[in-house]
């Protein structure tokens, strides 16, 4: 599977410890990891563990902390498509923070809104990005919504060539109103909300509850999906990997079989401490 994922590129660094600190309070970390971070591109490292080939259209440039993330990504497999290659402004930098106790995690960022003066081009469109992929085309998409410019151009590029178009609605972002018609899957949380209606011609809405059965309602129906019990060290980024895990099968019918391996993959990583250890384990899980 060959999968454009278009969206956020952030650089995380992620501190693990004892307790998460009180307001005022100083706690000493048990671990530091620097990685590149946010919703489409922990997808996009998640699809290339899974043994597919991904793309990431986003905004990165050439700041040393953006060298950080593209020497990262690029040990990860994940082939950047950056539209801004020239900025020399810095990309997001996430403040995470890992409990060891239970891998709970809290996470500080500006997201895309931490470069007001090297946004994507509003101009950028499908025909510019056609212009950019290198053959053979990608057989699926994945938006996360971060570069409003960026995810429109993806899902309109899928829908003129046939492409299913998965939507990863974390929160709700105005540039969704635009991106729902052209979706074939929208997955979101259980604490998700969007206007009345929003959703309403979506052919498939998934949404995810934690540890909670996943439900699901599309053609085929309607029903939950279990999650495996497994012992979570750290949950960084484990929605992120799910949803790189489900469009790795999208366009496959039978949707809670999607579910369940996206499952799998979610539960393998949060097993794992830190933001990397956890690709070879989910990657023996690609042949399930």
């Amino acid at each position: 599977m060959r999968v454009l994922l278009a969206g956020l590129c952030t650089v995380d660094l992620v501190q693990r410890v004892e307790h998460l600190p009180r307001p005022g309070q100083k706690v000493q970390s048990e671990g530091m990891a620097l990685a590149a971070g946010g919703p489409a591109t922990n997808a996009a490292v998640t699809v290339a563990a899974l043994g597919g080939q991904a793309l990431l259209l986003t905004a990165l440039g050439r700041h040393p902390l953006a060298e950080l993330a593209r020497t990262d990504l690029a040990g990860c497999g994940v082939t950047v498509l950056d539209c801004l290659p020239q900025s020399e402004d810095p990309p997001a930098l996430s403040a995470v923070t890992v409990r060891d106790g239970d891998g709970e995690r809290t996470v500080v960022s500006p997201n895309a809104a931490a470069r007001p003066g090297a946004q994507v081009p509003p101009d950028f469109d499908a025909a510019t990005l056609a212009a950019w992929l290198p053959e053979p085309a990608p057989d699926a998409v994945l938006v996360d919504g971060h570069h409003p410019a960026l995810a429109l151009a993806a899902a309109e590029w899928a829908r003129a060539h046939d492409r299913p178009v998965v939507v990863d609605a974390g929160s709700w972002r105005p540039v969704f109103a635009d991106l729902f018609p052209l979706a074939d899957v929208v997955a979101c949380s259980a604490q998700f909300t969007a206007p009345a209606g929003a959703l309403d011609a979506v052919p498939t809405v998934i949404t995810t509850a934690g540890p909670d059965p996943v439900r699901w309602r599309g053609p085929g129906g309607a029903g939950e999906v279990a999650v495996p019990t497994v012992a979570a060290r750290d949950t960084l980024g484990a929605g992120d990997v799910w949803h790189g895990a489900l469009v790795s099968r999208a366009g496959e019918p039978d949707t809670a079989a999607v579910i369940e391996f996206a499952n799998a993959v979610a539960a393998e990583r949060v097993r794992h401490v830190g933001p990397r250890s956890w690709l070879g384990p989910v990657g023996a899980l690609a042949g399930r």
